[in-house]
């Protein structure tokens, strides 16, 4: 039974990520790094800062970290203003609710930017718990942050829903023990589905509650 829905952020509840490879792109111009648009969608992927730090910096230490990830901020802050919602998430996140069935945000992000981001396009009252990467040792893949919101909401993972938008945040929900379905425009639903997404939605629009369970019901035929 469908107890919890868990939601990443950037992809699935926001459309952030050209803010963000944007931002990403300033900052590592301002260190004298200058990548490719395709190596910049390492990005996309997921991960934590630290783990993108070290993908495209190598060997940096926990002070360079912090100073690198604040400034990249920086950066991101100035890109925010033009960041919107993902279609339909708003009345998705408000029907769940009315339901009582509880969410919670899974986000590779740091505190900060993430409840500055919920506050920002006015979702972070839908949400009964909020995961971020700083609470967590190890960033997606790993399913520690899926099992920390599980946690959080008091179900259990089988009994949740995760919606993710990246490859690794795919095999963190199912390496939980959750089903999960991906959010991407088809270019992108395949990866989504060969990293064990069991379906893919392009946005929200017109997903009920009712829709929800049955994709989590149908998720449970196509996995046994």
């Amino acid at each position: 039974m469908l107890k919890g829905v868990i939601f990443d952020l950037d992809g699935v509840i926001v459309d952030s990520h050209p803010a963000h490879m944007r931002a990403w792109n300033k900052f590592l111009l301002s260190v004298g790094k200058s990548v490719t648009e395709a190596e910049l969608e390492f990005v996309r992927d997921g991960r934590k800062k630290e783990d993108i730090l070290r993908h495209f910096l190598g060997d940096v230490d926990g002070r360079e970290i912090h100073a690198y990830s604040h400034k990249k901020d920086v950066f991101f802050n100035e890109e925010v203003k033009g960041v919107n919602t993902v279609a339909g998430i708003g009345e998705l996140l408000n029907e769940l609710k009315r339901a009582g069935v509880p969410a919670a945000v899974a986000s590779s992000g740091s505190s900060e930017r993430v409840h500055y981001i919920l506050d920002f396009v006015g979702l972070r009252k839908y949400l009964a718990a909020v995961v971020t990467g700083d609470e967590v040792a190890k960033g997606k893949p790993d399913p520690a942050i899926f099992c920390k919101a599980a946690e959080k909401l008091r179900v259990a993972p089988s009994d949740s829903l995760a919606f993710e938008d990246s490859v690794s945040g795919v095999r963190a929900a199912r390496a939980a023990g959750m089903k999960c379905l991906g959010i991407a425009t088809p270019p992108r639903a395949r990866s989504l589905v060969e990293a064990g997404a069991q379906d893919v939605l392009v946005d929200f629009v017109g997903t009920s509650v009712s829709q929800i369970r049955q994709l989590f019901l149908s998720c449970g035929a196509k996995a046994s």
